[in-house]
């Protein structure tokens, strides 16, 4: 029996969402890499499903490769269809998973571009907290950087899900996988302050749990976290190109600058791998050569004369 892509694809966005739970976005971010790959199909013959072999998932990432598609993202696309052709596999509807030998496209490890934390001090500093949103927007950049968190998580981020008393903040990440992050100080009292002049403006009643919101009482959308971040990296003379994940990437970076193991900032991240999180080990050179120098067994230089 023939598959219609549509079917299958409706099938596949269903499985996602009730059977792995993984979030809007992820799922949109599958469905989306299918529907490249039907695009790709379409124009080839108009092959369906069943007549998809090796050679042709090979082909349509060689298409992507050649539209200057980095490693990364091919890696990522890739992703998406293996797991689309292996719920195929799972439901009967194929006999043989086309997807199941292709080789991950190789990447290159582009390194993510991080703020030093004097860049980090003068973004913050250039908030002016007199201005009616103030002492929210700087406490959004403060947990941000105290926590590492991905603008989604900051967006949904709940009043009911702060421990300032024991210093943690419970996150709902992808997937909604739940995970402990602390935070710090300096970020529990920027949220605090901001928190006591939340309290005189009206809340919408599907906001009322939310911590961030906006003019309207509402929560805050991804887009406006983007510019206010945007509006103060300028403010602060930062050329750099950042975001929220800009902030995020900071965070690791530092920490693993000042000591931290890989296992501990993968926790705090929120990464399912480890490999995800090694790409935060992009060091300074000195740091390194002075790491070793004064860790390493053989490179230790001897006190004895």
């Amino acid at each position: 029996m023939v598959m219609k892509w549509d079917i299958a694809i409706k099938d596949f966005k269903k499985y996602l969402r009730l059977e792995l739970a993984l979030s809007e976005n992820t799922i949109d971010a599958y469905v989306h890499d299918v529907v490249k790959l039907r695009t790709f199909a379409e124009k080839k013959n108009n092959l369906n499903i069943n007549d998809i072999k090796e050679c042709h998932i090979q082909e349509f990432l060689a298409g992507l490769y050649d539209n200057n598609l980095d490693g990364r993202t091919q890696q990522r696309i890739l992703s998406g269809i293996k797991s689309f052709f292996l719920f195929l596999e799972m439901e009967n509807e194929l006999q043989n998973n086309p997807a199941e030998l292709v080789e991950t496209p190789k990447t290159s490890r582009k390194l993510p571009d991080f703020l030093t934390v004097e860049e980090i001090n003068r973004l913050i500093s250039s908030i002016d907290l007199s201005e009616p949103l103030g002492h929210r927007n700087a406490a959004i950049i403060e947990i941000l950087y105290s926590c590492g968190l991905r603008v989604s998580e900051i967006v949904d981020l709940k009043i009911s899900n702060l421990y300032f008393t024991d210093e943690f903040v419970r996150i709902v990440g992808k997937g909604n996988k739940e995970r402990l992050v602390p935070i710090g100080e300096r970020a529990i009292k920027s949220l605090n302050l901001y928190l006591d002049r939340r309290k005189s403006i009206f809340v919408d009643k599907k906001a009322e749990d939310i911590v961030f919101l906006n003019r309207s009482g509402k929560k805050l959308t991804r887009v406006a976290i983007f510019n206010l971040i945007k509006k103060y990296a300028k403010k602060a003379g930062i050329a750099k190109n950042i975001s929220p994940h800009t902030i995020r990437h900071s965070f690791a970076t530092h920490l693993i600058e000042n000591g931290a193991d890989l296992r501990s900032v993968q926790q705090m991240l929120g990464h399912e791998s480890i490999l995800t999180t090694e790409i935060y080990t992009h060091l300074d050179q000195t740091f390194i050569r002075n790491a070793i120098l004064l860790y390493h067994p053989r490179a230790k230089r001897s006190n004895t004369h």
